[in-house]
């Protein structure tokens, strides 16, 4: 039975116990669209940019090609390790709800899906918590699994499937502004397009 008082506890679990099956699956994931989302909005070259939820440490490599300083942060104990080995940067192993982050660090953030995972009661703690670690002015780019406001259990991992509104409005309370967004997979008609994307700028 998952751990109905902290839903991270079951949720890391499963991704520690599946940790190399979850890098094989997902290292050939083409995100690109997401990363030149969040990057349209950085200085060409050495921004500081967190990958929060790196997973075993994919597109920390990718920012890292890119002439930028990237810091991962996952929950899960496995994907740290995998992530400090694949990518040699910097990795913290922390719970997305109890964020210890330095204040106003990050040129941007990096958040995909990742964010689905935080309960709708700590959201809002959880999103104030990155704002914070953003200079004034940096950006927030978040990709979710958009749906009618519902959460629960899926195969061991705890999800919250929150509506574009319902969205916006949590982003809104944390202080930021909407730049963008878009739906993917990109190309398909909306009910094939299970996931919201876009990128979010901190206030002053």
């Amino acid at each position: 039975m998952p751990d109905q008082l902290d839903p991270s506890v079951a949720t890391l679990a499963h991704y520690n116990a599946r940790a190399e099956a979850f890098r094989e699956g997902t290292w050939d994931h083409d995100v690109a669209q997401n990363i030149d989302a969040l990057l349209a909005h950085m200085p060409s070259k050495g921004a500081w940019i967190l990958d929060f939820g790196c997973g075993p440490g994919r597109d920390l490599i990718t920012f890292t090609r890119r002439g930028h300083i990237a810091v991962g942060l996952d929950g899960a104990v496995e994907f740290v390790r995998m992530a400090r080995e694949a990518s040699t940067c910097e990795v913290w192993h922390q719970n997305f709800l109890s964020l210890e982050l330095p204040p106003s660090h990050f040129d941007g953030i990096f958040a995909n899906a990742s964010l689905q995972h935080v309960p709708n009661e700590y959201i809002d703690a959880t999103l104030r918590s990155l704002a914070a670690a953003l200079k004034p002015g940096g950006v927030l780019f978040a990709s979710i699994p958009h749906a009618n406001d519902t959460e629960g259990w899926n195969n061991g991992r705890f999800s919250s499937y929150r509506s574009p509104a319902l969205w916006l409005a949590m982003l809104s309370r944390a202080g930021f502004t909407e730049l963008n967004h878009y739906y993917r997979p990109s190309g398909l008609p909306r009910e094939q397009q299970p996931w919201l994307a876009g990128v979010w700028r901190r206030g002053s």
